[in-house]
C-alpha cells in the first residue's frame, strides 16, 4: 500500500519541520512506501526556503511551488493531482489536526469506507473564527442544499478512486467539501481532538473571506440563488396584489385615497432595488460561465522538487 500525504503550506515556516517529523512517524506505522507532498502557496514568510531545505535532506518529501497565491483549495488541487498513493491524506500545515491520527483514519477506512473525515472535537480556535466558520457553513449549506458539518475541514483520508473521480470534475472553482459530497462513495467520520496552533499566528481566513468563499462556491455549485430570485418575484407580486386590495377596501370604506406621490416614490425605489439585485445575481452567474469558458488552469506550478 502506497500512502500520499498532501499539505498546502501558507504562513507556517515555524511549523514545517515538526509537521514533516510527525507525518513520518504516523506514516511509518502503516507502510514503508509513502510520500509527503508540501504545496507552497506563495507564502509571504520563509516557508518556501524551509521546504527546499527539507526536500534536500529527505527524498520522501516532495515540494510543489505555485507561481502565485491561488488559495488553499487550489493548493490542495495541485497536491492531489501530483499524489500517486493508493490512499491519500490531506491535512492543514498548522498542526492543529494531529498527523498521528492518520493510522486511526486508515483503520476506520478498512471497515469498508472510501473516504474518512476527521471530525474536530473541542476546537481550539478563537470565538471570531468559530463564529465565522458557523456562519460560513450555514450560509453555504443553505445556498447549496447540502448538509455542511463545521467540525470537518481538510483532514481527510481518500481512496485513490475517490481522488480520480474528483479530478474528472471540470469545475474551475474548487471546494473539496462540496466535491466530496457530489462524487459520493462510502464515507465515515472519526472524532479527533483539535489542538491549539503553537506558532502564535492566526488563520488567514477572515470572516469576510469566508463569506466571499461561501457566495462564490454557492454560485459555482448551485443554482439556488437564481431560484430564490423567482420565489422573491412571486412574493412581490403577491404582496402587490394584497396591497392593492387593501387600498381599494380602504377607499370604499372611508372615501379617502392614499397619497399617490408617497406610494409612487416608495414603489419605484423598491422595484429599482429588486431589479439591481436580480441583475447582480444573474451577472455573477454569467461571470462564472465566462470564467469557466476561458478554460484557465486552477493553478500554475512554478517548480517542483523530488518529483
Amino acid at each position: 500500500m502506497k500512502l500520499s500525504i498532501v499539505s498546502p503550506v501558507y504562513g507556517a515556516a515555524a511549523l514545517l519541520e515538526e509537521l514533516v517529523k510527525e507525518i513520518e512517524t504516523a506514516a511509518n506505522e502503516l507502510t514503508n512506501d509513502y510520500e509527503i507532498i508540501l504545496v507552497e502557496d506563495h507564502s509571504p514568510d520563509d516557508s518556501g526556503v524551509i521546504i527546499q531545505q527539507i526536500c534536500r535532506r529527505n527524498q520522501r518529501v516532495k515540494g510543489i511551488f505555485l507561481s502565485r497565491n491561488f488559495g488553499q483549495q487550489y493548493a490542495l488541487n495541485a497536491g492531489l493531482d501530483a499524489a500517486t498513493g493508493d490512499w491519500i491524506v490531506t491535512l492543514d500545515c498548522d498542526l492543529q489536526d494531529t498527523p498521528s491520527f492518520i493510522k486511526d483514519l486508515y483503520e476506520k477506512a478498512m471497515e469498508g469506507y472510501d473516504v474518512v473525515f476527521a471530525s474536530r472535537q473541542n476546537r481550539q480556535d478563537g470565538n471570531i473564527k468559530k463564529m465565522g466558520s458557523t456562519l460560513f457553513n450555514r450560509l453555504l449549506g443553505y445556498l447549496t442544499d447540502t448538509q455542511q458539518d463545521e467540525s470537518i475541514a481538510n483532514y481527510v483520508l481518500y481512496k485513490r478512486e475517490v481522488v480520480n473521480a474528483m479530478q474528472k470534475m471540470g469545475d474551475y472553482r474548487r471546494y473539496y467539501p462540496l466535491m466530496n459530497h457530489w462524487v459520493g462513495f462510502n464515507s465515515a467520520k472519526l472524532p479527533i481532538p483539535h489542538k491549539e496552533r503553537t506558532d502564535g499566528r492566526s488563520s488567514s481566513y477572515t470572516l469576510m473571506k469566508r463569506i466571499s468563499l461561501a457566495l462564490n462556491t454557492s454560485v459555482a455549485f448551485s443554482t439556488k440563488p437564481l431560484r430564490l430570485i423567482v420565489y422573491f418575484g412571486v412574493f412581490l407580486v403577491g404582496l402587490s396584489i394584497i396591497a392593492g386590495i387593501i387600498m381599494a377596501i380602504h377607499y370604499v370604506m372611508t372615501g379617502i385615497t392614499v397619497s399617490g406621490w408617497l406610494t409612487l416614490f416608495v414603489s419605484l425605489w423598491f422595484i429599482a432595488g429588486v431589479l439591481m439585485m436580480t441583475i447582480g445575481i444573474i451577472a455573477v452567474y454569467i461571470g462564472e460561465v465566462y470564467i469557466q469558458a476561458k478554460g484557465r488552469p486552477s493553478y500554475i506550478v512554478d517548480k517542483t522538487i523530488n518529483f
